[in-house]
């Protein structure tokens, strides 16, 4: 019985003796040409009809495919303040947080060229990153997405109303509302 358990365990030994470490195992490298393959290469194109894991069956909107209401815009402020807020600023001026401690600044939401920018530009860069900002597609769904833009939207708005444009009672509004901040508070 013994001799068995011997001669099984040098087999078993003498079977791994001449295979090569894996680290040495032949492979290509990224975009490294390979000629036995299509198109001379050894990266290949997926399928057609492949569609990544988590990834919607969907394409996205070009506008906004919800109900435009309060309740929107509240969802955006509160996302915008949980996960844009820290690089944009609750203004969206670009000078939050993380952007005063050494983060390169995003671009201001009150610049000419995002002013004129389609909502679905908002959503585009919320999910997909743009510069330095990585992607929220796994952290934000579609529709918080939407929400947000929809606030970057009226954050926009509020920042380049003119005055002559407002009603009566807003202008009455914004005159007690500045009364209000310019008060000193009490000791």
């Amino acid at each position: 019985m013994r001799r068995f358990a011997l001669l099984g365990l040098a087999c078993a030994l003498l079977a791994g003796c001449d295979q090569p470490e894996m680290r040495f195992q032949p492979k290509y490298n990224t975009y490294e040409a390979a000629p036995q393959w299509p198109e001379n290469q050894a990266a290949r194109r997926t399928v057609p009809g492949t569609v990544a894991r988590d990834e919607r069956l969907e394409p996205i909107a070009d506008t906004l495919p919800m109900t435009f209401d309060q309740a929107l815009l509240d969802r955006g402020q509160e996302r915008f303040e949980i996960f844009c807020s820290p690089c944009h600023a609750a203004s969206g001026y670009g000078n939050g947080m993380v952007v005063q401690r050494g983060f390169p600044a995003p671009p201001s939401f009150h610049s000419e060229r995002l002013r004129n920018a389609p909502l679905r530009h908002f959503v585009d860069v919320i999910t997909e990153g743009y510069g330095v900002m990585y992607s929220y597609r796994d952290r934000v769904p579609l529709e918080d997405r939407w929400a947000i833009a929809t606030y970057i939207r009226a954050l926009q708005l509020s920042q380049h109303v003119a005055y002559d444009s407002l009603s009566a009672s807003q202008r009455a509004r914004l005159a007690d509302s500045v009364d209000d901040s310019s008060r000193e508070a009490p000791q």
